[in-house]
């Protein structure tokens, strides 16, 4: 397997890691026992984004981009469409802080219905 497929897979189960850390609640409405992943997974993500630290996968990417003779992302549908959702340009720290705030309200919301639904079906 070249680095070359081997940074895209880790870019797009990067992709799937942002999107179970911003709506990974909702699937607790589902299969409740999802939330004992998704809380650490979620706290991480949004202590990333507070603490401005780099996603351990960042760094990972980049030396296998590196190791097949790429020095940045160039053509294909990975580098096209998930690269600059990752990877936003113009990130800055009041930006990273509003990423992390948006994860605890967008999962604050998840948890909140799901304790209101295991309310009403309590009584």
């Amino acid at each position: 397997m070249g680095y070359r497929l081997l940074a895209d897979l880790l870019v797009g189960m990067h992709f799937l890691f942002i999107v179970f850390v911003v709506a990974g609640g909702f699937l607790a409405w589902r299969w409740r026992r999802a939330a004992w992943v998704h809380l650490p997974v979620a706290a991480w993500g949004a202590l990333i984004e507070f603490a401005g630290w780099v996603c351990p996968l960042t760094p990972l990417e980049n030396q296998f981009r590196r190791a097949a003779g790429e020095s940045g992302y160039a053509g294909g549908f990975i580098e096209h469409y998930l690269i600059p959702v990752i990877y936003p340009g113009g990130l800055t720290r009041g930006i990273q802080i509003g990423l992390g705030i948006a994860v605890i309200a967008v999962n604050l919301a998840a948890y909140g219905g799901l304790r209101r639904r295991n309310r009403r079906q309590r009584s």
